[in-house]
């Protein structure tokens, strides 16, 4: 029994990791529609994560993509705490910095998705220049 429970919960991060890899290439499709590019996905640094970056005409966009099955718990954008805010700011300002790019603009976007089990596509909405940079000294310190 315990080693039917351990495989159980082995399990589900894995599962929960492809639902959200599922609803992070549907935000990249949906944003390649609009016509922006796709420079990044899951990027990681020793700052944070940043789901997706791209470029939207000549501004780099940090975006955010929060996936879930529903709102019953709470939307995907409640997920989006102010620690996570300055979180996503440290590691977008290191990939700002790691390019040479710290001329150029910068925004944060963030991509809520709500997917119930067995709808083939999921309900997608984009909330642009989402948040500030937050942190000390906001992007720049």
């Amino acid at each position: 029994m315990w080693s039917a429970l351990r495989r159980w919960l082995s399990l589900k991060p894995r599962r929960t990791q492809r639902f959200g890899d599922a609803g992070e290439a549907a935000a990249a499709e949906y944003l390649q529609r609009l016509g922006w590019t796709i420079l990044a996905h899951d990027l990681r640094n020793r700052l944070g994560e940043l789901d997706l970056i791209a470029l939207d005409g000549d501004t780099v966009v940090f975006v955010e993509v929060k996936t879930r099955r529903s709102t019953t718990h709470g939307g995907p954008v409640d997920a989006i705490t102010p620690d996570k805010q300055r979180r996503l700011t440290r590691a977008g300002l290191a990939y700002l910095k790691q390019r040479g790019w710290l001329e150029r603009r910068a925004r944060f976007d963030v991509i809520a998705i709500v997917w119930p089990e067995g709808a083939p596509t999921p309900e997608i909405t984009h909330y642009r220049h989402a948040f500030e940079p937050g942190g000390f000294g906001q992007m720049y310190s």
